[in-house]
């Protein structure tokens, strides 16, 4: 989830939306929400918790914003039933939920009043989705340019290291002058905090499109380093109106990608800069939570 849907009830709240974030159980990285339904037993007993909960929050809710292709009971039923009391849906896809999916896999989505993806490469998995890129609350990210170090610190974060194709980056760090700090399974406020130490961010080598992480590391002003599709990226400068100034790489061309970066600090720091404008112009969650509203409103 990467605390996206926490993000949004907060943006929404400061926009006068009555928006709360419900969980099954809080997770591990991004434990933030609401209301956690701390589901325990087997499939009947937790089925009965859900049950519950959507009995109390059908009366009071407007729109069920669900996530992850996730519903609050079993999507069979949940549609008929919000359908039948005139409540609104939008299912929010966050990417490797619908990443190699078949359409026929997917038409659940159709059920829904509306769909949300967040980049224009999830669109070809969902073509019929609204883009919605996702937002990042950047009041706490403080920039801190990257250093003179004459070893700069790469900061690689993998959710998964198979799917962040950590492998190769181990691997490209282990022939340049770097230190690698890999940021694995600590909170997030902690990992923040390494990340504000970075010099260089490397995000992914497999997906084709940035993630969270990567919009956190701009934010704090690093360049990034990851796998970007350039039919992608030129998608969403043209739609944007600015230059993505990420670093593409993949796993055979991320040492030569690095090396400018290892080498010149002024290099760092520029894109650093850029980076931190970009996701000012395009990942403010205020302007994502606005975007939201109208979504809402039009259902």
């Amino acid at each position: 989830m990467a605390g996206i849907p926490w993000e949004n009830v907060q943006a929404l709240r400061r926009k006068g939306i009555d928006a709360r974030l419900v969980v099954f159980e809080r997770g591990a990285l991004h434990p933030e929400a609401d209301w956690s339904l701390d589901r325990h037993g087997g499939f009947l007993r937790r089925q009965a918790t859900q049950w519950a909960a959507l009995a109390k929050l059908l009366p009071r809710t407007d729109v069920f914003h669900f996530y992850f292709g996730l519903t609050l009971v079993p999507k069979s039923l949940q549609f008929p039933i919000l359908r039948a009391v005139r409540k609104r849906s939008v299912y929010h896809f966050l990417g490797s939920d619908i990443r190699g999916k078949s359409p026929q896999e997917l038409t659940y989505g159709r059920r829904a009043d509306a769909q949300i993806v967040g980049s224009f490469d999830a669109l070809r998995w969902v073509p019929e989705a609204e883009l919605i890129p996702p937002g990042l609350d950047l009041r706490p990210f403080t920039p801190v340019a990257p250093s003179d170090r004459e070893r700069p610190i790469v900061v690689h974060a993998p959710s998964n290291r198979a799917k962040k194709g950590t492998e190769h980056v181990i691997a490209a760090c282990a022939e340049l002058p770097v230190e690698l700090d890999l940021v694995e399974g600590v909170p997030h406020d902690e990992a923040r905090e390494r990340y504000a130490r970075a010099d260089i961010v490397v995000d992914q080598l497999n997906a084709g499109w940035h993630g969270v992480f990567a919009l956190e590391a701009m934010a704090l002003g690093k360049p990034v380093v990851t796998y970007l599709k350039p039919d992608v990226v030129a998608q969403a400068e043209q739609a944007y109106g600015v230059r993505v100034p990420i670093v593409p790489a993949t796993a055979d061309t991320l040492v030569e990608a690095l090396r400018p970066l290892v080498a010149d600090p002024s290099l760092r720091r520029r894109i650093g800069a850029e980076s931190r404008a970009y996701v000012e112009q395009v990942h403010d969650i205020d302007r994502i939570a606005d975007r939201l509203v109208d979504l809402y409103s039009r259902l």
